[in-house]
């Protein structure tokens, strides 16, 4: 019991001392493929811990669910860390307290309180923000209870520990059509829920036109600081789900030993790379679609898992 609350203390560590590097990265190699050097992979940490030795200013008609939101963005990634596998292949004695339905409602809940603080901060882009947010999110929730349903049905299970020794013991079933496209609706459901391109521009700074980025404008040191490690935190969640459960589930420690656990830590930094590849694929050659038009790119997930469903139907 000691050795497997070593091992959860370790995978939150993962989650929250390498989760600002994944931006950073992105950012650098989208910046030179645009033959633009870019910052420093290293920049979100810079500001973070810049943010976090400045004051800190609350808007005068905020109440506690502005300050509070931080926190609760922060802890909401981190318990859906102990839920799936970071570092090891085998369930953790937290492991099936709750399945991917489950952990996708704690992470909701985090965005929710997000979205009230920025209703609570009195701002108006805040308030735009925060409509365009639950706009997508309304959109996005049919398709994330659809994805996980689908996994249920080619997987057995909505458990990420389950489903991952699935697919190691499965590895044939990879090229099944419904994998596949079960792969390719849950890449789209990671580009709305974390406003990446061609749903939101994280790097436009147009009031206006932003969606994810207008909800934490309101915000300044500490709680700006909370809330990008908060961002970062929930993108590296997402991506070990994405890349530890459903495509590439091998190179975790299959024991407790140390070196095992040590050797996991580089492996899973490689692959999230390698999704962080993906995402600058696709950010590079699409543009921002216009609001109306992203009811069109989520109902295409929507599709595209009812499709999975089926295609699973017929090679049954």
């Amino acid at each position: 019991m000691l050795t497997r609350l070593v091992l959860n203390l370790a995978q939150l560590a993962v989650v929250s001392l390498f989760s600002p590097l994944l931006p950073g990265v992105l950012a650098r190699l989208e910046e030179r493929v645009q033959g633009r050097r870019g910052p420093s992979i290293f920049q979100p940490y810079r500001d973070i811990w810049k943010l976090l030795h400045k004051d800190e200013a609350v808007p005068e008609d905020s109440t506690w669910i502005f300050r509070a939101a931080p926190y609760v963005a922060c802890a909401a990634p981190l318990f859906v860390t102990l839920l799936i596998p970071v570092l090891t292949s085998f369930p953790l004695f937290w492991a099936f307290m709750d399945d991917m339905v489950g952990a996708g409602f704690i992470l909701a809940l985090g965005g929710f309180f997000v979205v009230l603080a920025a209703v609570d901060s009195t701002s108006p882009y805040g308030v735009i923000g925060a409509s365009r947010t639950r706009m997508v999110g309304f959109l996005a929730e049919p398709v994330f209870m659809t994805v996980f349903f689908t996994v249920s049905f080619v997987a057995g299970s909505t458990i990420p520990f389950v489903v991952q020794a699935h697919w190691v013991s499965n590895a044939a079933a990879f090229l099944d059509p419904a994998h596949l496209l079960l792969l390719a609706a849950f890449l789209m459901l990671i580009l709305a829920e974390k406003g990446r391109l061609p749903v939101d521009n994280p790097h436009g700074h147009f009031e206006l036109a932003m969606i994810d980025e207008s909800k934490t404008l309101e915000y300044s040191g500490r709680g700006a600081a909370l809330m990008k490690w908060a961002g970062a935190m929930k993108f590296f969640v997402l991506a070990c789900v994405f890349v530890n459960v459903l495509v590439t589930p091998w190179g975790l420690a299959a024991t407790t030993a140390a070196d095992q656990v040590l050797l996991a830590v580089p492996l899973v930094l490689l692959k999230v790379l390698a999704f962080v590849l993906v995402l600058v694929a696709i950010e590079s050659s699409l543009a921002k679609l216009r609001l109306f038009r992203i009811t069109e790119f989520l109902g295409a997930a929507f599709v595209v898992c009812v499709i999975a469903m089926i295609a699973r139907v017929f090679t049954t």
